[in-house]
């Protein structure tokens, strides 16, 4: 991306990139440091520029909105209620470390495919089927995709999934270090967004 593209980016808030966190709510079976991680990928993001995106849910995305707004970045979620009363009472979700919640009543189902194509890119952490869906959303998608590999399984599944899916994909990147990873998703993002601006 040219050096005018990235100060019109910088210039115009609504041009930062987006890139939502996809995590297990319940992390029971992430490992001990797994919500550390998650913080310090939302913190990262902001550092790197970015906007954080997240599901407005518990768990791993929690703590990477809260690394976010420690970080004194913006943390957006789409919550699967219709309002904020059913989005606490009925979903028990919370509304703390996120500047705006997007109330969708879609349920988790269409929620996951509002939160990931309002995101130029998707990074997964320790997950479970959610997380899976919203990766296989995502890649359907053509989105750059990082995944945040940990004592967890998820990246190994991930792993599994794209190779017995034989459907190769360029704009997938591992890695262990959340600030690596999301230069990695961010340099994918500039690319895309560096190929449109030329059709």
């Amino acid at each position: 991306m040219d050096i005018n593209t990235v100060n019109a980016y910088n210039k115009h808030g609504h041009r930062q990139i987006k890139i939502c966190v996809s995590g297990a709510a319940e992390t029971g079976h992430c490992g001990p440091h797994a919500l550390d991680q998650a913080k310090m990928l939302g913190s990262e993001i902001v550092r790197q520029g970015g906007i954080l995106v997240t599901g407005a849910t518990t768990g791993f995305p929690f703590w990477s909105a809260m690394g976010a707004k420690e970080t004194g970045g913006i943390s957006i979620g789409l919550s699967p209620a219709s309002t904020e009363k059913e989005h606490e009472e009925v979903y028990k979700l919370p509304v703390d470390y996120m500047d705006l919640i997007i109330y969708t009543g879609f349920g988790y189902q269409m929620r996951d495919i509002l939160l990931t194509r309002s995101s130029d890119a998707v990074i997964l952490g320790c997950g479970r089927i959610g997380t899976i869906h919203e990766f296989t959303v995502a890649f359907e998608d053509n989105k750059p995709i990082g995944v945040l590999e940990g004592e967890w399984e998820t990246s190994a599944e991930i792993k599994d999934i794209i190779e017995k899916g034989h459907r190769p994909n360029p704009k997938i990147v591992f890695d262990k270090d959340p600030k690596i990873l999301v230069e990695k998703v961010i340099a994918l993002v500039q690319k895309d967004k560096e190929a449109e601006s030329q059709i």
